[in-house]
């Protein structure tokens, strides 16, 4: 009976979070819509980037901001040097548009960074990117036209990955992203987007809030707009080019930093949880950064009851039999990605969910532990975006 109970209460939970809570949210946004007054507008902006060792890429994002449909005289480019090591701080210094201030700050850690570049700044909008990043010619057009509606507080934009590598993490991201950017648009539609990518995002200055150290300052600094009774809404035209992991390995390590910093963000936000106070939105935050980040638990317990009811029922012993085929399947994606079968689309994205479940149930042991991750590492090789954060 108490194993019967254990399945059934997990099978629930999945069913919810990957069917329920989707559907609901579709729902929502198809029948109370809450429509955007949006106006070509153009503020003052500041775009900021905390670089660490980038010197293999911020000239090149360096001349992509200078290339960008914008008013000249309405940009400032602020880049904060985390004690960077190579040559990202005369790299940057020898840009010649005259609109980038650099900040060579010792080893501050990429909150701070990210607080002193804020801080120089003086655009009447922050837009925080990667130094990896690459906006399309019209993203910062795209992004501040929200801004136009006085209840919009801060604009996530759409990271879309490029098609550079084909590993089974690259795979899986794209699929991932693509889901996402499904669900950012009905939750912006109906109120708020949960939270932004780092890629692009876009804040009022009066309201970007002074980053704590060990979490994830995207979702930090997007949800404080939030927090001050704003809308967070998604700009699907506002671009930021990313290229994909190039390795399982390194996307597993990225995920667990990533996963372990936003289990932290949560609990700094955790009143946001609360729906007396932000409604349905403390719904989606807590489909999205909990129950999402934590299915390995009964996805493990359902798989485990189904073993163990196998021999007593037909239904269980098909469902084990589907489980413990699924994880084979996903085993040759994660031991063998390069493969033909490990690069096709099933296989794929069966690793890709075995492995982003892994991560997270590594991340909330790291929590339990106590284990905190508060600076950063780049490690990227090539086109690679993982990086590690200490």
């Amino acid at each position: 009976m108490i194993r019967r109970l254990i399945f059934w209460a997990s099978a629930g939970l999945i069913s919810f979070t990957f069917a329920g809570a989707p559907l609901l949210i579709l729902a929502r946004a198809a029948l109370r819509p809450r429509p955007v007054s949006m106006a070509a507008i153009e503020p003052s902006i500041s775009v900021v980037i905390a670089a660490r060792n980038e010197a293999a890429s911020i000239a090149d994002r360096l001349a992509n901001l200078a290339a960008l449909d914008y008013p000249s005289d309405l940009l400032e480019v602020i880049v904060a040097s985390d004690g960077s090591e190579d040559d990202t701080v005369a790299i940057a210094r020898a840009d010649s548009t005259g609109r980038v201030t650099v900040l060579d700050l010792g080893r501050v850690g990429k909150a701070d960074a990210l607080n002193a570049a804020v801080e120089r700044a003086t655009g009447d909008v922050v837009v925080f990117t990667d130094a990896n990043s690459a906006f399309a010619p019209d993203a910062l057009r795209a992004i501040v036209r929200p801004l136009a509606d006085p209840t919009v507080g801060g604009v996530a934009g759409n990271q879309v990955y490029t098609s550079d590598g084909h590993s089974t993490a690259g795979t899986g991201e794209r699929s991932y992203w693509d889901f996402d950017r499904l669900m950012k648009r009905a939750e912006s539609a109906a109120g708020s987007t949960v939270s932004a990518t780092g890629a692009i995002y876009a804040v009022r200055r009066s309201l970007v809030p002074t980053i704590i150290a060990g979490v994830t300052d995207d979702f930090y600094t997007s949800t404080a707009v939030i927090d001050r009774g704003r809308r967070l809404v998604f700009a699907p035209d506002a671009i930021a080019y990313e290229p994909p992991a190039t390795t399982t390995s390194r996307e597993y390590g990225r995920k667990v930093r990533i996963i372990s910093r936003g289990f932290r963000g949560v609990a700094a936000r955790r009143a946001l949880l609360d729906p007396r106070r932000t409604g349905f939105y403390a719904i989606q935050l807590a489909w999205h950064k909990l129950l999402r980040r934590l299915m390995a638990v009964p996805v493990l317990l359902a798989g485990a009851m189904s073993i163990s009811l196998a021999r007593e029922s037909v239904f269980h012993r098909l469902l084990a039999i589907l489980q413990l085929g699924g994880y084979g399947v996903a085993a040759v994606g994660l031991l063998a990605p390069a493969s033909r079968i490990g690069r096709s689309r099933p296989v794929a994205l069966g690793s890709f969910f075995v492995m982003v479940n892994l991560a997270s149930l590594h991340a909330a042991i790291n929590v339990l532990r106590g284990k905190r991750i508060e600076r950063w590492e780049p490690t990227r090789t090539g086109s690679d975006p993982g990086s590690v954060e200490r």
